[in-house]
């Protein structure tokens, strides 16, 4: 006859159950990554160099695009510079520095399919080198340009999350909440919340770590044109019930967030990830209002400066 699977075994969010017992430190970063070291595999089998090409900041992605280009010329140059000085016709140089330098400019010539006519190959070792660059710039030129419309179609959703949640009076009780805002003019639709609290339960050595989800007062919007305060009412139901803010810290409590949302852009979903620990939880506060006044036109706004301002709970 089978085992029923514990429940809490189930809802350990797929960090597994003994590093949610083990672990003291916060499971997701405020950015959304996984605050996760894996060791043990092989560099050339973690290794995925289109993944790091697509994920990596711009002003890396272009300043590694600039030096592998340079860095491509000067090693053909090097390379037509062995050849002799009779690889090549057409040149002027008289010493190795000046034929360095027209060996290099001969090579962004080639590598880039330009080919002025002022230079030309000559030996059968310069014409091998050519084949073979020309070859290199095809391809080469071929994917950067490939990975850079894959960076530009590629959906990345700029979600900022208040630097505190609160812990504010709601409705004759008390609830926690969080406010988003999108940050960039594309609209997202259909958003929705999941909040889950993270912490240690029990007494003594027999303390482990439960999973509970949060209800929300709305966990599901369907537009995004202004921002969102997420709430979750801390009534009988809730985990949170009766929880002072020491309570909080010492059960080493982690209240993480998973936003998933459909970017009308890319028509794709796009996933958001963070999370708030014990020192990031503002107990008797609240947010500012962000709601600025209607225009001469009546349009509504709110001041994005705002998101993260709070003042004492009255």
């Amino acid at each position: 006859m089978a085992t029923a699977v514990p429940e809490q075994v189930d809802r350990d969010l797929g960090f597994g159950s003994r590093l949610a017992q083990q672990t003291r430190a916060r499971f997701l970063n405020r950015d959304g990554t996984f605050n996760v070291l894996r060791t043990g595999l092989p560099f050339r089998r973690t290794l995925s160099a289109y993944h790091a090409l697509l994920t990596m900041p711009w002003p890396r992605f272009f300043a590694l695009i600039t030096f592998a280009y340079f860095a491509t010329n000067v090693i053909f140059a090097g390379a037509f510079l062995l050849c002799g000085p009779d690889a090549l016709t057409g040149t002027s140089a008289h010493n190795p520095h000046e034929r360095m330098l027209e060996d290099f400019f001969f090579s962004v010539q080639t590598l880039a399919t330009i080919g002025y006519g002022s230079v030309a190959p000559k030996s059968l070792s310069a014409n091998l080198l050519v084949t073979v660059e020309a070859l290199l710039g095809l391809m080469g030129f071929a994917l950067a340009t490939g990975i850079l419309f894959a960076r530009f179609s590629r959906p990345d959703p700029h979600i900022a999350f208040s630097a505190k949640a609160v812990v504010t009076p709601f409705r004759g009780g008390t609830a926690l909440m969080f406010r988003i805002v999108n940050e960039r003019r594309s609209q997202l639709t259909d958003m929705q919340a999941t909040v889950v609290l993270s912490r240690m339960e029990g007494q003594g050595g027999d303390r482990v770590r439960r999973f509970h989800d949060l209800t929300l007062t709305r966990q599901r919007v369907v537009f995004l044109p202004l921002h969102w305060v997420v709430v979750h009412p801390i009534d009988e139901g809730s985990p949170l019930k009766g929880v002072t803010p020491e309570q909080f810290a010492a059960a080493d409590s982690e209240v993480l967030i998973l936003l998933t949302a459909m970017d009308e852009t890319f028509f794709q979903t796009v996933h958001v990830r963070s999370s708030y620990k014990p020192d990031e939880i503002a107990w008797g506060a609240r947010f500012v209002d962000m709601f600025l006044p209607p225009g001469p036109d009546g349009r509504v706004g709110i001041d994005l400066r705002k998101l993260h301002d709070l003042e004492p709970a009255s």
